[in-house]
């Protein structure tokens, strides 16, 4: 057992893990953050889905350890209204339908637009392309995030 200390959503936290423990087992079980989902459990779906120092990362394939000394954010520790806005533009272009993927769609994002405030269509897909999506498909996605960016300033300053 080893012990990690990482900030996760914007506090400090430690735990004990073994070598072999998944960050998402990790923080589904011992922070309860449910809302990081497992869907394919080898990196694929994206449901998983976290900021690891700002950037989105599928916490089914990283080791806990790896988070030692880091920043993890789940969705749910966006700010309000930070969330709110890519949760409306994602709502008002109907690309939310089951929800399971939409956590990790989100902070993909949310990651794009702090590093592009103005990306363009390819790059929104390309920012998106880890994250998969049986519902909606992508298109209402990418419009979401070109509404985004249409509302002026930065989509995601508060």
């Amino acid at each position: 057992m080893t012990t990690i200390a990482f900030s996760l959503n914007g506090r400090a936290v430690q735990a004990e893990v073994e070598a072999g423990t998944r960050l998402i087992d990790l923080l589904r079980e011992s922070f309860d953050c449910t809302e990081v989902k497992e869907g394919c459990g080898e990196g694929e779906c994206g449901a998983c889905t976290v900021l690891l120092d700002g950037r989105p990362v599928t916490s089914c394939v990283l080791f806990a350890w790896q988070a030692h000394g880091r920043t993890v954010v789940t969705v749910a520790g966006l700010p309000k209204q930070e969330l709110s806005r890519i949760q409306e533009a994602m709502v008002g272009q109907g690309a939310v339908q089951c929800g399971f993927c939409t956590p990790g769609f989100v902070l993909s994002i949310k990651a794009l637009l702090d590093s592009n405030p103005t990306p363009t269509r390819g790059e929104i897909l390309a920012a998106v392309s880890g994250n998969l999506c049986r519902c909606t498909g992508y298109e209402r996605i990418a419009r979401a995030v070109e509404q985004l960016t249409r509302q002026g300033g930065s989509p995601c300053a508060p």
